[in-house]
């Protein structure tokens, strides 16, 4: 447990309001922190603020990718949070990387269920208090359970024993049992920070089982589904409202939650368009980035008349249900880059489309702006066939697991079974397509993730490798455009190119 000093009291602190500012899913957009802060400067004269962080800050943006997640740290240590949980992207760049940048950043975490596997004790504190007055609030941080199969990699040593876990098959408890401890330790108010997201279906935890599932909670401010929630009441187990938020995700809102000195809680979202006082030590420290930022990020690339999708017309994920132009070009750069035959990469690592017009490096970044790299393993062509049927079995619904691909096209009904066949890979002797032999082993192009981490439903994970690691995918895919491509991307790049062909409807 962290708790702060108590300080000399005034007793007219205790008719203050405590105020909890959060934010969720920033994902490296640097321009809201300076916003953030401005704000808790301007309510700290007339309230008790705190400022919390509900998880995947390090990573998902140009920021993280260029500085390694440093820029970020920075400025929250600027910030000054008193609370923050871990999201999944946190992770993307491994543990130590991870705990160094949290040390950096100089950040309160708690984390209630990530445990070391070796000693069974709390890798963070299950809860963090924070003395507002005469008020106690514990802060209980929460992170999804399927971080240990998207961000496998950081919890896995390099001879593949496994470090810490996720409580995934005890959460609600390990929940329950910590709120109850900060009740006994003098909490006057439980908060839960989650990062869960609250779609029921996903794997695991989401925000509303974990509340119906437990008592004393007050309220659980939420991430990880990016949703817009300004309050979303859910009863606990003993029947009690407890008030749910979410900001969305890049700094689209920021969450104010007041505990009035009734014990009221009232919340509210504060959206980016509302003009805000700017903490000026903040904001220096971001324009300060922008400048270090600017130079490798405004590296002209090539110029492409077409957009670089993975969206369709009704702005749709579709990447991760589609083949798209972007997953084509991206897969042809690991194809070609490595001397590979296929190449296959996860539709959710595709984070960001390009607009038509002249692309900088910058701008690969942002499509692909994670610590991934390339590389090549030995694949037999049956488990090439059963990681595409796996990967395409959200079907006709959306996966981060989606095949993009290269050197390879087949088709896929996902009201079949099996839903994926005629997988063909291309014969640079024949120059043409041949049905795939199941026992032979091809050379696959992806990214480290999908090797090493929960990617591709994890099945390239004992594959053998060809490669090390050879290239951060971005570069990959700028070096690429560069000596293949030229100025100017081709017009085969205009669109999709028929490689994945779905079934639409049932028959």
């Amino acid at each position: 447990m962290i708790c702060c000093g108590e300080g000399k009291r005034v007793e007219k602190e205790w008719e203050r309001d405590i105020v909890i500012l959060q934010e969720n899913d920033v994902h490296c957009n640097i321009d809201g922190y300076a916003r953030l802060a401005g704000l808790r400067d301007s309510l700290s004269a007339v309230a008790d603020v705190v400022v919390v962080s509900c998880g995947d800050y390090l990573q998902g943006g140009t920021a993280g990718a260029v500085s390694g997640g440093q820029y970020i740290a920075d400025l929250m240590r600027n910030v000054g949070y008193d609370a923050v949980t871990l999201g999944n992207h946190e992770f993307d760049f491994g543990d130590e990387r991870m705990f160094e940048l949290l040390r950096s950043a100089k950040v309160p975490v708690t984390c209630v269920n990530m445990r070391d596997m070796v000693t069974g004790g709390y890798v963070y504190s299950p809860y963090i208090m924070r003395c507002c007055g005469k008020r106690r609030v514990a802060f209980v941080g929460v992170t999804t359970p399927t971080t240990l199969f998207t961000e496998g990699m950081a919890f896995y040593d390099k001879e593949g024993r496994q470090l810490y876990h996720l409580c995934q098959d005890s959460l609600y408890q390990v929940v329950q049992r910590n709120v109850d401890d900060a009740r006994r330790a003098g909490a006057d108010y439980v908060v839960v920070l989650a990062h869960l997201g609250e779609n029921g279906g996903m794997r695991h935890a989401n925000s509303h089982d974990l509340i119906k599932k437990t008592t004393g909670i007050d309220v659980l401010l939420d991430g990880h589904s990016h949703s817009v929630v300004v309050e979303k009441s859910v009863r606990d187990k003993e029947g009690k409202d407890v008030p749910v938020v979410q900001t969305g995700t890049l700094f689209e809102n920021i969450g104010v939650i007041r505990i009035k000195p009734t014990g009221e809680i009232t919340t509210e979202l504060i959206d980016k368009s509302i003009p805000l006082k700017l903490d000026d030590a903040v904001a220096f420290t971001t324009d300060s980035i922008k400048r270090l930022m600017e130079k490798k990020v405004n590296e002209k690339v090539c110029y492409s008349p077409y957009t670089l999708r993975i969206h369709d017309d009704s702005n749709v994920l579709s990447a991760r249900q589609r083949e798209t132009n972007a997953g084509d070009l991206v897969t042809d750069a690991y194809r070609v880059m490595t001397g590979a035959e296929v190449a296959i990469t996860n539709a959710g690592g595709l984070r960001t489309a390009i607009s038509a017009g002249e692309i900088t490096y910058g701008d690969l970044i942002s499509l692909l702006p994670y610590e991934n790299y390339v590389c090549v393993v030995s694949v037999p062509g049956s488990l090439i066939v059963e990681t595409l049927e796996a990967c395409c079995s959200s079907l006709p619904g959306k996966s981060g697991d989606f095949p993009q691909v290269s050197g390879i096209r087949f088709k896929v009904d996902p009201y079949a079974s099996p839903r994926v066949t005629e997988v063909m890979v291309y014969d640079e002797g024949l120059q043409k397509y041949i049905l795939i032999e199941q026992d032979r082993e091809y050379r696959v192009a992806t990214v480290d993730y999908c090797v090493t981490g929960g990617g591709l439903k994890k099945k390239l994970r004992h594959c053998k490798r060809l490669s090390e690691n050879q290239y951060v995918y971005s570069m990959c895919v700028k070096d690429y455009i560069q000596r293949y491509l030229g100025d100017t991307i081709p017009e085969v790049y205009s669109k999709e190119q028929k490689r994945i062909v779905v079934k639409e409807e049932r028959e």
